[in-house]
């Protein structure tokens, strides 16, 4: 793992688009695996001002989102699919065909595991996938337990998560208890990985991943078995390590 320092969020979210700019300026269609929540939210704000300052284009990228409340339509706002839309796909030039996320309302959610599943071996893999840590070591929505081999499925979200993501949410009561997640082998087939962390509250989950063994109840372990992950931590999230 290559571990960059940065000093706050800001800085974070700043070298972490410059990353992902200079990926898709290399390679015009490249195969980006993105995540969603507080953490990449900056990054986001970041690619859309150099798009619109720059001209980076997004017309031949091809996107693929991790995860999915079920349960929530596209069109709530606290659905992942609104959050994309809102913080990046609508102020880029990429295509709408282009934009690949996991449906939480489908008729037949093992259906659309098989389907989410398929489209991205179709496409040709994620080149770069950019990923967050939970509290509790989850990548994705890959909670503790879940194992390793585990391709594009259904999850019981834990309480640690759900509260977490409360904020987000007029209470508690309305976090789903469920989601679509692409699973951890799936996200170990990225031919690379680039992780964000940052403030006090991911500072125990950065000390397992970079000081600790590899096991399945902790999620996040699993990137020591990829051997192109990058990750980007403030001060604030390297404090123990």
């Amino acid at each position: 793992m290559n571990i960059i320092q940065v000093a706050n969020y800001e800085e974070m979210s700043k070298h972490a688009a410059q990353y992902i700019i200079e990926k898709v300026r290399a390679n015009p269609y490249i195969k980006l695996g993105l995540a969603t929540g507080s953490t990449p939210k900056r990054t986001y704000q970041e690619l859309v001002k150099d798009h619109r300052e720059n001209g980076t284009t997004y017309q031949h990228v091809q996107t693929i989102n991790l995860d999915e409340y079920i349960g929530l339509p596209k069109t709530d706002p606290n659905s992942y699919h609104y959050f994309m839309r809102r913080h990046l796909f609508d102020h880029l030039d990429i295509p709408s065909e282009q934009i690949h996320m996991p449906s939480g309302t489908a008729d037949d959610l093992l259906k659309e595991c098989v389907r989410y599943e398929q489209l991205i071996k179709e496409i040709g893999g994620v080149d770069l996938q950019l990923l967050g840590i939970g509290q509790n070591g989850h990548i994705g929505f890959n909670e503790p337990g879940t194992s390793f081999k585990s391709r594009t499925h259904i999850v019981s979200l834990a309480e640690s998560t759900r509260i977490a993501n409360s904020t987000f949410f007029p209470s508690l009561e309305e976090v789903p208890t469920r989601a679509i997640t692409v699973g951890i082998s799936t996200i170990l087939d990225s031919r690379e990985i680039l992780l964000l962390a940052s403030g006090s509250a991911k500072a125990h989950a950065l000390k397992r991943l970079i000081t600790e063994g590899i096991h399945e109840e902790f999620p996040a372990s699993a990137l020591k078995l990829h051997s192109h992950v990058t990750i980007i931590a403030d001060a604030e999230a390297l404090k123990f390590v």
